[in-house]
């Protein structure tokens, strides 16, 4: 029986309490003193017993209440703890300040094979300076790889503080996916599935179609499209609507990045891989999406050495990160994008045939903006929308006299294109009303060549930037004015305008 006995707070008032108790040789499991309270657990506490023993307790000066309780405070939070570990998925543990393991949840005794409460985490874990540099860093290491019972995972270390004095930390192990679906959801900013491509044109119906058909099909795809015709929009619906719709969705752009370091990123390293690395390795984004998609953008532009790396990859899902020997397995659908003509690369041999058809094994090919002159004002509309609410302006909103002009430009940069013109306009527009002039539509035209082509995407977008600071600065004419006026930090601005030769550059 459990009962809660409630008095007035004052000196040796407890102590009577206990000695009523002591008297009757009761067998106390529990006692809990929280003046002006004292919880007792005495399973052999009989009601006759209880009786004699509250009118005992109603003498003792200051006593004000005897009532019977179904659990204790401290055991209810001991239960409520014990129920909180068992939910977490992830194995979790606390040390004291030595390092000595104090408890551990259901998840990590499970992943020991055994209760490691007792044990020092020196014998838990394969590197023997693991412990050393969390104590003598007072727990407070970046995430890092660590190797439990022979399994990768990723260890985050939070410091437990009583005031200024360290006392112990929290340890939590992460599997790989779980860092790379945090990482996925942190730059996902997009509209789920297929709501994400906007326009009712025959040819983005067209698609809409063939790839709700074929996103479910646990297979390689290989999307094709223009720069700047949301090739990874297209992707990413793909996988919204697949069965790895609850798993990572991680990108690596293949033309941004030199060979070693799309090689590391794409497959991560092995301790000490090279001077410079992360102790204790990394994983790559084939592990961190582990059970999800990788979305390889500009597949075209990947060194052969990559290709050959990729290609063994998708043969058997196993791959060795850079300076290791260890085989790594991984459940990975790779999706992949290019705005080349791959079937070319690979007669003129800049592109494994090989790899070409692991990768093409379904396609979708994405329209350009030109062939979806339908969709060209509700495009519009949406990203004037879009660029009110970024840069925090009133809502404006495009004057009809620009949709022949919108109609009947070439967009050679397509989407992105038309999102940059719309942006520069709701930028530098003081009206609620975006007329022709605003939109500057025929600068464009400087970023087509012959072919009808974008010359370069890095040449374009430095245009479009160049320009937008220019005309901003003749009604911003300071680093700081501007910098407030594109939301965006001094300094940015600054380096922006001392690059592009500005006049009044801070």
């Amino acid at each position: 029986m459990r009962i809660h006995v409630t008095f007035l707070d004052r000196v040796g008032i407890t102590q009577e309490v206990l000695a009523l108790l002591g008297g009757r040789s009761l067998n106390l499991d529990a006692v809990e003193m929280a003046p002006p309270n004292v919880y007792i657990d005495a399973p052999t506490l009989s009601p006759e017993v209880l009786d004699e023993l509250r009118e005992a307790l109603h003498k003792v000066a200051g006593v004000q209440a005897v009532t019977i309780v179904d659990i204790l405070p401290g055991q209810r939070r001991h239960l409520q703890l014990d129920a909180l570990l068992a939910a977490m998925s992830d194995p979790v543990l606390t040390v004291d300040r030595d390092g000595l393991v104090l408890l551990a949840n259901p998840a990590l005794s499970a992943l020991c094979g055994h209760d490691p409460a007792g044990q020092p985490l020196a014998e838990l874990f394969v590197d023997p300076a693991l412990p050393k540099a969390l104590i003598e860093h007072g727990f407070r290491l970046p995430l890092r790889e660590v190797t439990l019972n022979g399994e990768a995972l990723l260890l985050d270390a939070v410091p437990i503080n009583e005031g200024e004095h360290l006392t112990g930390a929290l340890l939590t192990l992460y599997p790989p996916n779980r860092i790379g679906g945090r990482l996925a959801a942190l730059h996902h900013d997009h509209a789920e599935g297929f709501d994400a491509l906007l326009g009712d044109s025959q040819p983005i119906r067209t698609l809409k179609a063939r790839a709700q058909r074929i996103a479910g099909l646990d297979a390689p795809l290989l999307i094709h499209g223009e720069t700047g015709t949301g090739k990874e929009l297209v992707a990413r619906a793909c996988h919204a609507i697949s069965a790895r719709r609850d798993a990572p969705f991680l990108a690596l752009n293949c033309a941004a990045l030199p060979e070693s370091l799309a090689e590391s990123e794409l497959f991560g390293y092995a301790p000490g891989a090279f001077t410079g690395a992360q102790r204790g390795g990394k994983p790559g984004l084939l592990e961190l999406a582990n059970q999800g998609t990788v979305f390889l953008d500009e597949i075209g532009e990947m060194s052969p050495y990559l290709q050959a790396k990729l290609l063994r990859f998708l043969s058997d899902g196993c791959f060795r990160r850079v300076g290791g020997d260890r085989e790594v397995k991984v459940d990975v659908r790779i999706l992949s994008a290019t705005h080349r003509d791959l079937e070319r690369m690979v007669g003129a041999g800049s592109f494994r045939e090989d790899l070409f058809y692991r990768l093409n094994v379904l396609n979708l090919e994405v329209p350009p903006l030109r062939e979806r002159g339908q969709d060209i004002l509700l495009l519009a509309h949406f990203f004037m929308q879009q660029a009110c609410t970024q840069i925090q302006r009133p809502p404006c909103h495009l004057a009809p006299g620009t949709y022949p002009a919108l109609l009947g430009n070439h967009w050679p940069g397509n989407v992105r294109q038309l999102q940059n013109v719309i942006f520069r306009a709701a930028a530098i527009c003081e009206n609620p009303q975006v007329a022709l002039d605003d939109l500057d539509i025929a600068s464009t035209a400087m970023a087509r060549q012959g072919d009808g082509e974008v010359g370069s995407l890095e040449e374009a977008m430095q245009g479009f930037e160049k320009e937008l600071l220019a005309k901003l600065y003749r009604s911003y004419p300071s680093s700081r004015q501007l910098a407030a006026r594109l939301r965006t930090s001094h300094s940015a601005i600054a380096n922006r305008l001392r690059k592009y030769g500005i006049p009044g550059k801070a």
